[in-house]
Parts: C-alpha cells; sequence; structure tokens
C-alpha cells in the first residue's frame, strides 16, 4: 500500500479562497435572508471578501483544504 492522500472537505474548499500571496479569503454570512432589514452598507459589506486573520482558523482550513491553491 502506497501512502494515504487527504481527502479535501468540500464544503470548506467552496468557502474559502487563497490569494497569491498565500492570504487565505472568506466570504461574510446571513446575506440571503431578511435582506430588507439590513443596512445597504452591511449588505455591500457582506459581498465582499474578508481575510481570515485567526491563525487556529487558518491551520485549521488548511488541515481541511490540503490543496487550496486555487
Amino acid at each position: 500500500m502506497g501512502k494515504n492522500k487527504m481527502k479535501t472537505h468540500k464544503s470548506t474548499a467552496k468557502r474559502f479562497r487563497k490569494t497569491g500571496s498565500g492570504k487565505i479569503l472568506r466570504t461574510k454570512g446571513h446575506h440571503g435572508h431578511f435582506r430588507r432589514r439590513k443596512s445597504s452598507r452591511s449588505l455591500n459589506d457582506m459581498k465582499k471578501m474578508h481575510e481570515v486573520e485567526s491563525s487556529g482558523l487558518k491551520k485549521r482550513i488548511k488541515r481541511l483544504v490540503p490543496n487550496l491553491d486555487r
């Protein structure tokens, strides 16, 4: 038997993206439901990609998605 390959956690792979410089980006949640009561400023902020800043989360994402280089 050869080496075991890491399986990609598919939902994590769809939620996160890696930039050319190595930063991990994420989107914000709560964007699709009850949009009328939210301000347009908060809705515009939810559309953007935000950097993952917690080192613990970065390690967990890299473990779940070993080949995140998109």
